[in-house]
């Protein structure tokens, strides 16, 4: 009589989750994509404050943004050995 109520238990629960499913997916659906729309409204709308901040540049015009750091090496890394390949 356990084994048979447990079986009902679960086939219900199962059921009334599918019914359920029905009714609020579509509402899950238009919340993920609202979501989604505004994460990426946020993107875009710093990309395009980003372009109307730059101003406009003359075609051919050369611009340097941003100076490359400059490279320091280190000198007691050891020595260099110049060799020759033998055939």
């Amino acid at each position: 009589m356990g084994l048979l109520r447990t079986i009902f238990i679960i086939v219900l629960v199962y059921y009334i989750f599918k019914v359920l499913s029905r009714i609020f997916a579509p509402f899950l659906v238009k919340y993920a994509s609202k979501k989604a729309g505004e994460r990426f409204g946020g993107q875009f709308g710093q990309f395009q404050k980003q372009n109307q901040q730059e101003p406009i540049k003359k075609e051919g015009e050369i611009t340097i943004d941003k100076i490359p750091k400059t490279k320091t090496s280190n000198k007691d890394v050891g020595d260099y050995v110049d060799y020759e390949e033998i055939e």
